[in-house]
C-alpha cells in the first residue's frame, strides 16, 4: 500500500497507483537524449527492507551491543531492531510500478547460512534471495522495455570472491543483453536502440574490473542525521562543494543511531520519517537536474509510496526543458 502525509504529519494508507510505471518513455523526446546523470531518477533507499526476517539473527557488522542484546534478550531487540530497520512498504515490483529507477541493494552472505544463498540485509536479513529479486526485476523490465534501472549493488558483507564470481554470473545470466556495459554514460534514446535497461554499479573494485558489464560505485550523498533541518543543511553543503561527474544519489533518509533508539524504545523509522516528508518534499522540488554544479541526479528516500516523493522527483525533469 502507497500512502499520503496530510498537513499535519499524519499517515493514511492509499491503493498505490502506476500512474508512473512508464515515466522515462512519457518523458518529452528533447529528454530522451539527456545523458542518465543529467536526468531526475527516483530511486529508494536500502530497497529490500520491507521483507526483514523477523527470526533473522543481528547482522555481524552491528555494534558488539546490539549483537549481544540480541543474544541475551532476543524477544525484545529483534522487534526494536526490525522497528529501526524497516525503510520500505512497498515490495520491489510496486517500488518499479511507481516510478522508481535507482534501487539500493545490499547484499550478504549470511554466515549460517546456505552455501551459495544470498540476501539482502539492513541490520538483519531479508527472507527474499538475491537471484529470486533479479529475476523479478528482469520480469518487470521485459513488460516495460523502454524503462531503464540502474542497480547499486552495495554493501557484500561476507562475500568471498568465489561469491562475487557467482553473483555475477547470476546477474549476467538473469539480465543478459540488457546490460549496459561500462563506457560513457548513455541517453535513453541509445539505450533503447540498444535494447539495454540496466546499468549496474557493483561496489567491489577487483569484480568491476575483471567484468566490462559493471559500473563502479554510484557515489551515496548520506547525511547520517536524525533531524530534517540538519539532513537539508548536509545536502546543501554537498551541493555547494559541486556534483560528481557522473552518476549520483543525494539520499533524504533519516538516520538514527542505537543511543537514540534506545532513549525512543515506542518509536520506530516510519514514526519519525512520515512527518518529516513534507519538509523534505519541498526541498526536493526547489532542486534541479541537468550539468551544473549544484544539480540533482538521483534522489532517493525512504517509504517511496508516501506522499508526492517519486512524482515530486520526476516533474524536476521539466526543467530541463526550460534551458
Amino acid at each position: 500500500m502507497g500512502g499520503q502525509v496530510s498537513t499535519r504529519g499524519s499517515f493514511r494508507s492509499l491503493p498505490c497507483t502506476n500512474a508512473n510505471a512508464d515515466w522515462m518513455s512519457a518523458l518529452c523526446p528533447r529528454l530522451w537524449d539527456v545523458p542518465l546523470h543529467h536526468l531526475s531518477i527516483p530511486g529508494s533507499h536500502d530497497t529490500m527492507t520491507y521483507c526483514l526476517n523477523r527470526k533473522s539473527p543481528v547482522s555481524h557488522r552491528e555494534s558488539r551491543l546490539l549483537q549481544l542484546m540480541s543474544k541475551v534478550a532476543p524477544c525484545v531487540t529483534r522487534p526494536m531492531v526490525l522497528k529501526w530497520s524497516v525503510t520500505q512498504a512497498l515490495d520491489v515490483t510496486e517500488q518499479l510500478d511507481a516510478g522508481v529507477r535507482y534501487l539500493d541493494l545490499r547484499i550478504a552472505h549470511m554466515l549460517q547460512g546456505s552455501e551459495k544463498n544470498l540476501h539482502f540485509v539492513h541490520m538483519v536479513y531479508t527472507t527474499a534471495l538475491v537471484e529470486d529479486t533479479l529475476t523479478e526485476i528482469s520480469e518487470w523490465l521485459e513488460q516495460h522495455p523502454r524503462e531503464v534501472v540502474i542497480l547499486a549493488c552495495r554493501n557484500f558483507e561476507g562475500m568471498t570472491e568465489d561469491l562475487h564470481e557467482y553473483l555475477v554470473a547470476c546477474i549476467k545470466n538473469i539480465f543478459g543483453d540488457m546490460l549496459c556495459p561500462r563506457g560513457e554514460l548513455p541517453t535513453l534514446r541509445q539505450l533503447w536502440a540498444r535494447g539495454q535497461q540496466v546499468l549496474l554499479s557493483y561496489e567491489d573494485e577487483a569484480s568491476v574490473r575483471r567484468h566490462p558489464e559493471l559500473w563502479p560505485g554510484i557515489p551515496y550523498w548520506w547525511g547520517n542525521k536524525v533531524k530534517t533541518e540538519a539532513l537539508i543543511r548536509y545536502l546543501e553543503a554537498m551541493k555547494s562543494c559541486g556534483r560528481p561527474g557522473g552518476l549520483f544519489v543525494a539520499g533524504t533518509n533519516l538516520t538514527e543511531n542505537l543511543e537514540y533508539v534506545l532513549a525512543h524504545p515506542s518509536a520506530s523509522l516510519k514514526r519519525v520519517t512520515l512527518p518529516s516528508l513534507p519538509a523534505l518534499s519541498a526541498w526536493v522540488r526547489q532542486q534541479c537536474p541537468g550539468p551544473g554544479a549544484r544539480c540533482t541526479n538521483i534522489i532517493a528516500g525512504d517509504f517511496v509510496g508516501a506522499g508526492s516523493f517519486v512524482g515530486d522527483v520526476v516533474g524536476l525533469n521539466q526543467k530541463l526543458l526550460r534551458c
